[in-house]
């Protein structure tokens, strides 16, 4: 996929936190906020390249030079890994360019907190990195696409926004890859940072930031080609679901566990036999907020017994984040001899 330069261009009136000469990029990977109702199909598809999305937009006053690029079209439901990869690449090659001030990716929200938490392990923390996207579609008339690829401009270009790592922009709202999750299917303050709170806010265009983030690592992969389940447990969990993982020649398995990071006695005889044959297990917890931590023992399922049984805990580190950063370590030679260490400093 090679992206395509749109002929349009915003004109900077005064340019705000970028280098004069400096440019915000925006490029557009599709989701709700390009999407549109297609009649001949009876459903909306992501259709809309971002000239079109940005046409919408309210306000182009105070806002540095910015140049669009389509990057490909698909719904976030849709997005993997290898195109998540090649997004990221791409974002990198941008923020080589000393023309490039920052970066904003439009995206489905529906899998942006694992791309941006990607490109947040990936790619190091200096230009302002930002994705955001919409919850209403291109074509509908309260759309909240606009508002929020206009604050992700602001926010890319402020300098406060520099060395944040990537963001998610949302509704106003600046979030630390690391810590933003979807919490509800259709409401446009769908992303929360539920224990860490957000990094800070878009407010009338004024750019306030309050807090840093503490947690993040640097990790290098060339090729993100391991394979890693997630499994979440419920009541009376065997171990089926993950020895037939183990069959399969998975390369890592991620646990949503209960609360604190315990499972059934079955299921932790099958983490034991996981780590026995190598292949690493990273335990997190199915509740909402909190960190996991091994506290308590049992016939095999405790904690304790999985932390005894080699089990790596991932602190307030959620199931879908813990996954992406265990292929990624998986990927990184230099970073797979320390997966222990590595999730102790990415969520201590």
């Amino acid at each position: 996929m090679v992206p395509a330069d749109l002929p349009g261009q915003f004109e900077a009136e005064k340019v705000s936190g970028v280098n004069e000469g400096q440019d915000i990029v925006v490029v557009g990977t599709g989701g709700t906020i390009s999407s549109r109702f297609d009649p001949s199909q009876g459903r909306v598809t992501a259709s809309q390249d971002l000239e079109e999305i940005v046409a919408l937009l309210p306000d182009r006053t105070n806002l540095p030079r910015v140049r669009f690029q389509n990057f490909t079209k698909i719904s976030g439901f849709e997005m993997t890994i290898e195109v998540a990869h090649s997004v990221v690449r791409h974002i990198a090659s941008l923020l080589a360019d000393p023309e490039v001030g920052g970066v904003v990716v439009t995206q489905g929200t529906d899998t942006m907190e694992e791309t941006s938490f990607l490109a947040d392990l990936l790619l190091p923390s200096g230009k302002p990195v930002i994705f955001t996207g919409a919850q209403l579609p291109h074509d509908h008339p309260q759309t909240d696409g606009p508002r929020n690829i206009l604050d992700s401009i602001r926010a890319a270009a402020s300098p406060d926004s520099i060395g944040l790592g990537v963001m998610v922009c949302f509704n106003g709202r600046l979030h630390a890859a690391r810590d933003v999750t979807k919490v509800h299917t259709s409401a446009l303050e769908t992303f929360q940072s539920y224990d860490h709170g957000a990094l800070g806010c878009v407010d009338d265009g004024l750019v306030v930031i309050f807090r840093r983030p503490r947690f993040r690592a640097l990790l290098s992969a060339d090729r993100l080609d391991k394979r890693v389940d997630l499994i979440r447990l419920v009541l009376g969990m065997e171990a089926r679901v993950l020895d037939a993982a183990l069959a399969n020649g998975v390369d890592g398995i991620v646990v949503e566990a209960f609360g604190r990071g315990n499972a059934t006695t079955e299921f932790g005889r099958g983490v034991s036999r996981a780590c026995a044959a190598g292949v690493p297990v990273v335990v997190t917890s199915r509740c909402p907020s909190g960190r996991v931590r091994a506290i308590y023992g049992s016939g095999g399922g405790g904690g304790r017994d999985l932390e005894d049984a080699g089990a790596i805990f991932a602190g307030d580190l959620k199931g879908p984040k813990a996954r992406i950063a265990l292929i990624v370590a998986l990927s990184d030679p230099g970073a797979r001899v320390q997966l222990r260490e590595l999730f102790a400093a990415l969520a201590p």
